[in-house]
């Protein structure tokens, strides 16, 4: 099939050797679970139980709230310990609301939803509820609420399911692992998903670098029409779905459009195994796999993981540290964040933890911009992240918005590019957030002068009625006027 190129990106250093053939292995249940309530894009998850009740594994323990949100079950039998935002961090460094489970040794299921007998022969909503109530969002880092997605079908023309295999940050191979250890459990969700949206076609890319991935997933789509493997470029950030997109089929995506306005919808292949353990076995999402690396790292593994372990655990299950971790990020070293706690839980987007240490780190003091272009010639967005950088050091937000900061997808590549070691990134994502900080604040604005205004209109209709009704009182009110002569003369 033939590829089609993809502006800018860089080639940063592999790092996958210390995991990318380390089979999953299954993380012993924890002492306790650390249930954040967020654990998704939109509105956070509203709680079911209360402290001192006993649940068990697959069991809904909060419920999502409006459209855009995501359930949250029980990774095991156990106890509710404590719903607190006190005592759990967060990997967003933010207090959230997390119910804490004591896990009661027994990992004793649920009942569960029935199998869907034949997805394929199913209404497509069936299937759309069904991965809404257990609770799968997308795994590849986004964690974008999967029922969502597999309802555009409904909304936009669609004709292709893209399946992102592509994995493009260093250190990281869970999607690897996944690819190679479950592929037909990735195809199966995979077809599910494209009945689901009405796609007839499915595309998985996998990057070039993962050679055994492609061979197993090809072998196991092989059996089915309509689903084709392909390998692409290794490319940073080819993981980027716009950029998957471009690269497969051309096609651009516009500025603030969705790739499903192209008619192509992009989903990750651990999402499809979830969704393949939804509707087979009505399984909600409780686990995932993650890929624990970083030479700080003393037994670097692949782990699959019950979603609520803290990261502590996850890190002392690899051996502890080797030696002292100069920062620990949470997913990948490209878009990772570094984590403010190691008692912060595994979430649901969780894909990687890395120790990395200060020659991995490289960390350099900043300099000067010394204005070589280097960052635009590779910003995959076609944006000018020098120019929009001397904007936002003088604050002028709008001139950065003008020049399209809004459309940085915080991809790395012009930071890791910079001679002079600037963190544009830094800058980018700071102008991102006060710009939606103005905005919300001027719709805010916007609701008030509309509330105030229709407040004004109805005191006036009010007053205006009540002076009506005045004046029709005192015309009811007044006597009969006195006739005059020439009135009485004249009626005579």
């Amino acid at each position: 099939m033939k590829l089609y190129p993809v502006r800018g990106g860089i080639h940063p250093e592999y790092r996958k050797e210390q995991t990318s053939e380390k089979a999953i292995v299954l993380m012993p249940m924890p002492a306790a679970l650390y249930i954040p309530l967020q654990q998704h894009i939109g509105a956070p998850a509203e709680v079911l139980v209360k402290e001192g009740d006993l649940v068990k594994k697959g069991q809904m323990i909060a419920r999502s709230q409006g459209v855009i949100s995501s359930p949250q079950h029980a990774p095991t039998s156990g106890r509710i310990a404590a719903i607190t935002e006190v005592a759990a961090p967060h990997p967003s460094g933010l207090p959230q609301t997390t119910i804490i489970i004591e896990p009661d040794g027994k990992d004793e299921w649920a009942v569960l939803p029935e199998p869907i007998a034949d997805p394929f022969a199913a209404d497509p909503h069936l299937i759309h509820e069904r991965v809404a109530q257990s609770g799968i969002v997308g795994m590849g880092g986004a964690a974008f609420p999967s029922a969502v997605k597999l309802n555009l079908g409904t909304q936009k023309k669609l004709d292709t399911l893209l399946l992102n295999g592509a994995e493009c940050e260093p250190y990281l191979t869970c999607d690897d692992r996944v690819m190679r250890e479950y592929a037909d459990e990735v195809i199966d969700g995979a077809r599910i998903m494209a009945h689901a949206l009405g796609t007839p076609r499915v595309v998985i890319g996998i990057e070039l670098n993962k050679p055994e991935a492609i061979t197993i997933m090809s072998k196991a789509a092989s059996a089915f029409a309509g689903v084709e493997v392909i390998g692409v470029p290794v490319q940073y950030p080819m993981g980027s779905e716009r950029h998957l997109v471009q690269a497969i089929t051309g096609l651009e995506t516009p500025a603030r459009k969705l790739t499903a306005d192209l008619g192509i919808v992009v989903h990750n292949v651990a999402t499809a195994r979830a969704v393949h353990h939804s509707v087979r076995f009505g399984r909600p999402l409780v686990s995932r796999v993650v890929t624990v690396s970083g030479r700080a790292i003393r037994e670097p593994n692949n782990i699959l993981t019950p979603i609520g372990t803290r990261i502590t655990d996850l890190i002392e299950f690899c051996g502890g540290f080797a030696t002292r971790p100069e920062s620990i990020v949470n997913g990948g070293p490209m878009m990772g964040q570094p984590l403010a706690s190691l008692e912060a839980p595994v979430v649901k987007g969780t894909s990687g933890i890395l120790a990395l240490t200060t020659e991995e780190i490289n960390d350099q003091p900043t300099s000067s911009c010394i204005r070589c272009g280097s960052c635009v010639t590779i910003c995959p967005c076609g944006l000018s992240p020098v120019e929009m950088a001397a904007f936002i050091r003088k604050d002028n937000l709008e001139g950065a918005a003008k020049l399209g900061v809004r459309d940085c997808f915080s991809c790395g590549s012009c930071s890791y590019v910079c001679p002079s070691h600037i963190p544009l990134v830094h800058y980018f994502n700071y102008a991102k957030g006060m710009l939606s900080d103005l905005e919300r604040e001027l719709r805010k604005n916007d609701r008030v002068k509309t509330l105030v205004e229709v407040r004004t209109i109805r005191i006036e209709k009010a007053a205006e009625a009540k002076k009506a009704a005045l004046a029709a009182k005192k015309t009811a009110a007044a006597p009969a006027a006195t006739p005059t002569v020439d009135e009485e003369k004249t009626n005579a």
